[in-house]
């Protein structure tokens, strides 16, 4: 079909507005114009496409990718449609299909750096992280000046442990892109692993300064507050970041921790209910629920608690250890034994755990194991207070 100078007018008239109207924010706008032009000329590609931004800006990635599937059709050389199309995969947590799809975009334009970020980003999704690396790489080989490699990069080096390397990546992020939040955010994640909690709070208080609306950088800050026993000021910042976003589960586990960190059991039950309840399948948030329970004496809830942590995580020696004080607590020490035995089975000579275990054969009448418990309890730990407590009353030496 060949089109006259007015109908091609009207086509392009349709098409341009269009893409006015995404530019505003005004998606709907854009799509009506959008699909306008397309229904003029069902090859224009390009109308196809920026209408599945549009469709990508309502967070309607179904229909993205429909569209975009679509302008493919029309235009299998069309680079950008594979781009757009695979990130509307990767929002759909399907990154296999998005790796395709921005494998195809490289190929035909093997100098499109973003596909390369983008592609990065799969693959860390997937824990492919040297792979990660190497697009981020490419990328920056590509285009230099492009912050989200950086950025990127430094996210896997993060996720490899290699912490130091992360924190260059993140700071040449910043350096190209001073207003890029998340590079903070980043960044101040490397220098919590590094135990730098003050430059932590430096980085998120600047990302905050940027963006107030980011919750994950008081998640962040709360986090490096809490580490150095700043807990009201942890709580402070959990609870902003709940206001952002109430639907983190970690966030509410945190305050949680923040609040029984400060004896108040009540809260830290309340908000650890929160996390569970967001995701059951989180067991951290039963131990610390547990002691709550522990500390009000509650002894039956906490032992429930433990055991549903036991049962999502068995690997870990602390939710053992907790379930067999508990039972100490709770006038049945002999139940507790086999647990104190687990937990030590899974680390072995823990100061505390053997002190529990110690506490246990001394009610059972075991003395000399009792002993020997309270001694290696001691050797780990020389300020193991309850274990001096405990030879003394035994009458024997530390």
């Amino acid at each position: 079909m060949v089109l006259g100078a007015p109908l091609l007018n009207s086509i392009w008239c349709y098409f341009n507005r269009g893409n006015s109207y995404a530019a505003k924010g005004e998606p709907d706008r854009a799509n009506a114009d959008h699909s306008k032009a397309i229904e003029i000329n069902p090859k224009l590609a390009a109308a196809d496409a920026n209408r599945g931004h549009a469709y990508s800006d309502q967070g309607d990635s179904d229909l993205t990718i429909t569209v975009h599937s679509k302008a493919i059709e029309v235009n299998p050389r069309f680079a950008d449609a594979y781009f757009n199309r695979g990130n509307a995969y990767a929002a759909k947590g399907e990154h296999d299909q998005a790796i395709t799809d921005y494998t195809k975009a490289i190929e035909i334009n093997p100098q499109f750096a973003l596909a390369y970020v983008n592609r990065s980003s799969a693959y860390a999704a997937k824990g492919a992280y040297d792979r990660t690396i190497a697009d981020c790489s490419k990328a920056i080989e590509i285009d230099p000046k492009l912050a989200e490699a950086y950025d990127n990069r430094g996210h896997a080096y993060a996720d490899k442990g290699e912490h130091d390397q992360a924190i260059t990546d993140y700071t040449k992020a910043i350096e190209i892109n001073p207003q890029l939040a998340l590079a903070y955010v980043n960044r101040s994640s490397a220098y919590a692993a590094k135990g730098a909690y003050d430059r932590t709070i430096a980085d998120c208080s600047k990302a905050i300064e940027i963006d107030p609306k980011l919750a994950i950088a008081y998640s962040n800050r709360g986090a490096a507050y809490a580490a150095k026993g700043v807990h009201d000021q942890a709580i402070t910042d959990y609870s902003k970041a709940i206001e952002i976003d109430p639907q983190v589960a970690d966030v509410y586990f945190n305050r949680g921790h923040a609040y029984a960190a400060k004896g108040e059991y009540d809260r830290a039950i309340v908000d650890c209910s929160k996390a569970i309840e967001i995701n059951p399948m989180f067991a951290d948030a039963y131990l610390i629920r547990g002691i709550g329970h522990a500390a009000k004496s509650e002894q039956d809830r906490a032992i429930a608690d433990y055991t549903k942590a036991i049962e999502i995580n068995p690997k870990e020696f602390i939710y053992y250890s907790s379930r067999a004080a508990a039972y100490i607590k709770a006038g049945r020490a002999a139940q507790g034994l086999p647990d104190a035995e687990k937990s030590l089975e899974l680390r072995p000579d823990d100061a505390e755990t053997l002190h529990t275990r110690g506490f246990i054969f001394e009610a059972l009448g075991r003395r000399e194991e009792a002993v020997a418990d309270f001694r290696r309890s001691l050797a780990k730990d020389p300020n193991m207070q309850p274990s001096k407590e405990a030879l003394q009353r035994l009458g024997a030496s530390p």
